[in-house]
């Protein structure tokens, strides 16, 4: 077995894509709210409202994350939230906040890293629910947020460029597979950084993007392409990285800012130089097409990772509304 083909086989059978393959289970028992301006299956609900859309999101935290990392469990609740709303093309609102824990010592950390995230996104925490009494801590957020144009993962098309745009100005938060590019950095840059998004949809530059999950950048691509029922090819010597981290680690992580976009062939380079005026490491990674199959490209060889339209991964792609 080559290099490549052992990578791919590793990302396939990967913790990662197990973990988004739940998604296929969930929608076959969600039906599809007709108010919605897309699909359900993009990183955040898009309602019509006036001249523009509200976002709904949320993120829920593995137990074992949160008793292990509480306060960056707290963190995240924000971090991660408001990456979504910001890779829809929107810019957030507010967030309130589901806390479980044995006591109000087991919660102070959660909600110490909670509000700091809060003061350094500019993002106020409005409310919530709260249960101090019981066996062991659990937390979840939602957020709200507003767009005037959509950034989605059903508006790819054939034919255009695959970016990557990630902050590679972080660190491996060790030994876990999170790439921390936001805790310690001053917290206008990142509002800054992240105002990328709104800016490439509302002057049209670009309609298609994902913020990079905890299923990395390769499984978050395949997500994109499931929902716009396409397939491509990606080049992981193209995706941007560190030059001291491995690549299948890499390849495996979830940054704390990272997106995959889209792009029309001749809006590539303007995009680029946005992303590189603000410090974020930006490149053309592959192209779309209509294969329905996105393989991984080293070199010459190509291996197949998978073929959406043999097995969905999280069976949110145009044939679910059919």
């Amino acid at each position: 077995m080559t290099w490549l083909a052992d990578l791919t086989l590793k990302i396939r059978q990967g913790l990662a894509l197990a973990h988004k393959r739940d998604i296929a289970l969930v929608m076959k028992q969600l039906p599809q709210y007709a108010g919605a301006e897309i699909a359900l299956g993009d990183d955040c609900a898009a309602i019509p409202d006036a001249d523009g859309y509200l976002l709904l999101a949320c993120e829920g935290y593995l137990n074992d994350f949160v008793a292990s990392q509480p306060w960056f469990a707290g963190y995240c609740g924000v971090m991660v939230n408001v990456s979504d709303i910001y890779a829809m093309g929107g810019r957030p609102i507010a967030v309130v906040d589901a806390i479980w824990s044995n006591g109000e010592n087991q919660a102070k950390p959660i909600l110490e890293g909670l509000t700091t995230a809060a003061h350094v996104y500019g993002v106020p925490v409005v409310g919530g629910h709260t249960n101090l009494r019981n066996d062991a801590p659990q937390f979840s957020v939602a957020i709200l947020g507003r767009a005037k144009r959509l950034l989605s993962s059903f508006a790819a098309k054939p034919e255009q460029i695959l970016l990557a745009a990630i902050d590679l100005r972080g660190h491996f938060r060790e030994p876990y597979l999170w790439w921390d590019a936001s805790t310690g950095a001053p917290p206008e840059r990142l509002r800054q950084d992240l105002e990328l998004l709104p800016t490439l949809a509302e002057t049209e530059l670009c309609a298609s993007a994902k913020d990079i999950s905890n299923a990395g950048v390769i499984g978050t691509l395949l997500m994109l392409l499931e929902c716009s029922d396409l397939g491509g090819v990606i080049d992981i010597n193209a995706i941007p990285r560190p030059s001291n981290i491995d690549l299948e680690r890499w390849l495996c992580c979830f940054p704390s800012y990272g997106f995959v976009l889209s792009v029309d062939t001749h809006d590539t380079e303007a995009v680029i130089e946005l992303f590189k005026q603000r410090g974020i490491a930006c490149a053309a990674i592959g192209r779309t097409d209509d294969s329905g199959q996105l393989r991984l490209k080293a070199g010459d060889e190509e291996q197949l990772l998978w073929d959406l339209h043999s097995e969905a991964l999280i069976g949110c792609g145009p044939k679910r509304q059919d």
